[in-house]
């Protein structure tokens, strides 16, 4: 880890983001935050070690002072000694988000839950929804 001084000390830690096509990101960073089952967490450099479940929603970036913000689909984070790794299935930039696909999917996924289905294609449809949800939602707040 490194130290970088902007009036404060600021440690900075290294973060990959994976998903199962690319590698979403790699480089140092001054903070992350994700979306866990029970609320946000915010990790900073020097952390205590865990692992926990990423749940759709939102990866916050820190660098160089300013927040990046992402979306995410499921997944989990481990913090280590000198980095954190954040495994999900998807993670889009605001810019990569189609709207109309997005707006398309929200629009299947509440049908679907309109209609019987058993408790794991409910499971499925809910996070599929979510999913949706969260896609436009940061496209559109990137687009203000």
């Amino acid at each position: 880890m490194r130290t970088v001084t902007w009036g404060l000390h600021m440690k900075l830690f290294n973060l990959k983001i994976l998903t199962p096509e690319r590698e979403f990101f790699d480089g140092s960073v001054e903070a992350v935050s994700a979306d866990g089952p029970d609320g946000n967490v915010m990790i900073l450099a020097d952390h205590v070690a865990f692992i926990m479940p990423v749940v759709v929603g939102n990866i916050k970036i820190k660098t160089d002072g300013a927040w990046r913000e992402t979306v995410n689909s499921e997944g989990f984070l481990e913090v280590r000694t000198d980095e954190v790794l954040i495994f999900v299935q998807s993670c889009l930039r605001p810019e990569e988000v189609d709207l109309d696909r997005a707006e398309a999917a929200r629009s299947r996924e509440i049908e679907r839950l309109r209609q019987r289905q058993s408790m794991s294609e409910y499971s499925s449809s809910k996070i599929a929804l979510a999913r949706a949800v969260a896609r436009l939602q940061l496209a559109k707040k990137s687009l203000n």
